[in-house]
């Protein structure tokens, strides 16, 4: 049995004997709950899949039909399994002046913390930022600081050190755009991506 599981917009291919056995696609509901869509043809037959668990066979089963999540779960198990975590971003806010995180910022810390012990081995980027007080040197070391800050924060809670980097932008990446010398809340950020 030859089984395509399409995971909106990634498609994975399972090959079970050759080509001539029947055949199995499977569309599945991205991360958002939304779903693709794919077009399967076989000679004449045009068939679109465009719902969450849409499935097209070949053999004794032929057609369209609607898998269960169950049914999937059964048949792409082991496929399913080998599919890494979707990238995830985390932003982490800091008290003006310092690497010190807001009380907020610490509750997201817990929870990000969380994210990452269910990943068997993450690769991490923390970029650290600045809002524009200050001089542009200042804030250099100031958003590396913070960078620096959380990844020992994160190797403190058993994440692995190798496995995190660490850069600072300062003032160069705002998301809030502001004149020079404007206290901004929302550039004052550590942004941690995960993959």
């Amino acid at each position: 049995m030859r089984a395509v599981l399409v995971c909106a917009p990634v498609a994975l291919t399972v090959l079970f004997g050759c080509q001539s056995a029947p055949e199995l696609v499977v569309v599945l509901p991205g991360a958002d709950g939304r779903t693709g869509a794919v077009v399967v043809e076989r000679g004449a037959e045009r068939t679109l899949l465009d719902q969450p668990y849409a499935a097209s066979r070949t053999g004794p089963q032929a057609g369209p039909a609607r898998l269960t999540e169950q049914e999937v779960r059964q048949t792409f198990g082991d496929a399913l399994a080998t599919i890494p975590a979707r990238p995830a971003t985390f932003l982490l806010y800091f008290v003006t002046g310092t690497d010190e995180l807001t009380e907020e910022s610490k509750g997201e810390l817990r929870r990000m913390l969380e994210e990452l012990r269910r990943r068997p081995s993450p690769d991490i980027l923390v970029i650290g930022h600045t809002d524009r007080v200050g001089a542009d040197e200042q804030n250099d070391r100031l958003s590396l600081q913070r960078a620096e800050r959380v990844r020992a924060d994160l190797a403190s809670q058993g994440i692995p050190a190798d496995r995190i980097r660490a850069a600072g932008r300062g003032e160069r990446e705002p998301v809030v755009p502001t004149a020079d010398g404007v206290d901004e809340p929302r550039n004052r950020r550590v942004e941690i991506n995960v993959r």
